[in-house]
């Protein structure tokens, strides 16, 4: 898990890069930016907050050739084995930026380039190097006491509340395999530019990954498979016996997985069928075995909606602690007198 409520923001540099495209150039800063102890609380919300609200998937850097023709990774190994002052590196990441911007679709902005000390990682202490972008330039007024009036003034400026784009790149010294990276990206217009081209980077298949990723699957299953051959019910019931076996197991076992899972014997081959075409989008080709990470499976729980919306209004959230109290407590019936379906729940007492 990543902590960054300590992390200081050491040796700041801030540049302006222009599209290429249109000739807007690129302005590089030659000394860094003075923190005063008013900006560092504001400059860490503003660059860490996206980081702390956005789902923990671990990025590394990649190339098609060799992944020391990545040229953000060399800037990064720099960093994390001091081999040139970050006065140098930051200007060589801008102009890496300002290089890539040539798409007529891409914004002009600041870029910040800064040293990330004291993150926590798995408790563990790590720093890091910080590249964010901003772009959208917003209007604000600022007012001024005149003789006889209160005078305004109205601007252009960044806001603190949304970071456009970053990357926070884990910078292990003396990595020969690379680093770990997390990025966001607020503008989805040229993310192409951002992701592939500027920080080139791919996924790490690690259990986080796997472990999300089958979840994920498991809910396009019971979405597209589950629903239609059986109802709301097994659908939602489906859900809850993969969220409780992959919090009960340390480790992932498909033979055992779909034993405990699917109670219909028809629905097996159904499942089968199912990883076969839709694995590529959810990246489990070859997933029959694998360790189980916990906080991942809580953190895709919390997202799972275990309720079941019905046409006259009404919804019944099914949130249980076991998946059989779903056959416990709720059972389906046809009325033949309304010519309607109906849903019988027990309980011992009213909250």
């Amino acid at each position: 898990m990543l902590n960054l409520y300590n992390t200081e923001i050491e040796d700041l540099f801030i540049h302006r890069v222009g599209n290429k495209c249109r000739g807007e150039g690129v302005f590089l800063s030659e000394d860094p930016y003075q923190i005063t102890d008013e900006d560092r609380p504001l400059l860490k919300e503003f660059f860490l907050k996206p980081f702390r609200e956005k789902d923990e998937q671990y990025f590394q850097f990649t190339h098609e050739v060799s992944l020391e023709f990545n040229e953000l990774y060399t800037l990064s190994y720099d960093v994390a084995n001091n081999k040139r002052p970050m006065s140098k590196i930051s200007k060589d990441i801008a102009c890496l930026l300002y290089h890539l911007s040539s798409h007529p679709h891409i914004k002009s902005g600041e870029v910040y380039v800064c040293r990330l000390e004291n993150m926590l990682v798995d408790n563990e202490k790590v720093n890091g190097l910080g590249i964010f972008k901003s772009e959208i330039k917003k209007d604000y007024m600022q007012f001024q006491e005149g003789i006889s009036r209160l005078e305004m003034n109205i601007s252009q400026g960044v806001s603190l509340d949304k970071l456009d784009k970053g990357a926070i790149i884990l910078t292990n010294k003396g990595s020969q395999t690379g680093f770990r990276v997390l990025y966001i990206d607020s503008n989805k217009y040229d993310s192409k530019y951002w992701i592939e081209n500027f920080l080139n980077i791919e996924e790490i298949q690690d259990e986080i990954f796997k472990t999300k990723n089958y979840l994920e699957f498991c809910r396009g299953f019971a979405k597209d498979v589950v629903l239609p051959a059986e109802d709301k019910q097994e659908e939602v019931l489906f859900l809850n016996k993969s969220f409780d076996y992959f919090a009960s197991n340390d480790a992932f076992e498909e033979s055992d997985f779909i034993n405990q899972t699917i109670e219909n014997p028809d629905l097996v081959p159904e499942f089968e069928n199912y990883k076969f075409e839709k694995a590529p989008k959810y990246k489990i080709e070859d997933l029959t075995n694998f360790e189980i990470d916990n906080p991942a499976v809580n953190e895709m729980r919390k997202k799972n909606k275990s309720t079941i919306e019905l046409d006259t209004n009404i919804t019944i959230k099914m949130d249980f602690i076991s998946a059989d109290s779903a056959d416990r407590f709720i059972e389906k019936g046809w009325d033949e007198e309304k010519q309607m379906y109906y849903y019988l729940c027990y309980f011992n007492k009213e909250k």
